[in-house]
């Protein structure tokens, strides 16, 4: 009795994956053939398999009602109204990512599918942030950043952490005490340093990831100022004290890098640029030091690149 007691008060650990659309991808090998030909159904049209009818799906399957239920519990779905319920809840990041991949390039294509919409994006990316970018804006932001006592640049996910990096990376040059924070954890603590005259540089492309807003929340309840780079109208840009904003519509290409990426790190170049203009001398003076300090570990009389 006791050990019977002990197991009904301990629940089971729930190790159904949620994403039903992998389920049956790394269940495929091991079902059988009318199964994968419903498997097959489903994959090639998701949206339509979460509106079909049992018989719908079979006859387009090209078997049994039956089949389509096992093929459901091989799956591990309760039945086929389970199944189609966590079929629509895998369709919540779009379907874009369940389309077939390009056919290959005929001999003789000078270039793949996708180099002329990465390039194309690259360049409406560079005239969005010169069409919507304030000057103004802008100069604000290098003001409090060439005064400021210390900076944070604070990114979470995706591209928006590698950016907080380049952000800090951007700044030190000149002689900017800057700290790069990509965890949320380490982010708040940090954050609840701050004090007037610090500055938070916060980035985020969709500008509502929560601990982002929190964050720029934060270091305004403790006098600091906020620069927020992110999409116009969003959560992030309405908490920060000045926000350099640019919408970048994106190119339905799953597997390219998103449009803002490009948009946001021509801001921070813009950004570092107009901070390394108003420290004026004492950020040439530390330039020099850092190319002195690099060249002098390099062998040979070629220069590097002069901003890096």
């Amino acid at each position: 009795m006791p050990h019977a007691q002990k197991d009904r008060a301990t629940p089971q650990r729930q190790t159904r994956v949620p994403d039903v659309i992998a389920r049956i991808k790394d269940s495929y090998p091991a079902l059988r053939p009318a199964e994968q030909a419903v498997a097959d159904t489903v994959l090639s049209a998701v949206q339509w398999a979460v509106e079909a009818s049992n018989a719908e799906i079979a006859v387009r399957a090209g078997v049994s009602q039956p089949t389509v239920t096992r093929f459901c519990r091989a799956i591990g779905a309760g039945g086929v109204r389970d199944f189609k319920l966590q079929l629509a809840r895998s369709l919540v990041v779009g379907d874009l990512y369940l389309m077939p991949e390009a056919a290959p390039l005929p001999d003789g294509t000078a270039h793949p599918p996708f180099w002329s919409s990465i390039l194309s994006e690259a360049r409406g990316a560079l005239r969005a942030v010169e069409g919507q970018l304030d000057p103004a804006l802008l100069e604000t932001a290098a003001a409090a950043l060439a005064g400021a006592g210390q900076v944070l640049t604070l990114g979470m996910g995706g591209s928006s952490a590698a950016l907080a990096d380049e952000a800090a990376h951007r700044l030190f040059r000149y002689g900017v005490t800057v700290t790069s924070l990509t965890d949320p954890y380490r982010a708040r603590m940090t954050v609840a340093t701050l004090h007037p005259g610090d500055v938070l540089v916060a980035i985020s492309a969709t500008g509502r990831t929560p601990e982002v807003v929190e964050a720029c929340d934060l270091a305004r309840h403790y006098g600091a100022t906020t620069i927020a780079i992110t999409a116009p109208g969003t959560d992030l840009a309405q908490a920060a004290n000045v926000a350099l904003t640019v919408a970048v519509p994106e190119f339905p290409d799953t597997l390219t890098p998103s449009a803002s990426r490009f948009a946001f790190l021509l801001v921070i170049d813009l950004m570092a640029a107009a901070t390394g203009y108003r420290l004026g001398p004492a950020a040439r003076e530390n330039l020099r030091r850092i190319k002195f300090a690099l060249l002098t570990r390099r062998p040979g009389a070629v220069l590097e690149p002069l901003g890096d």
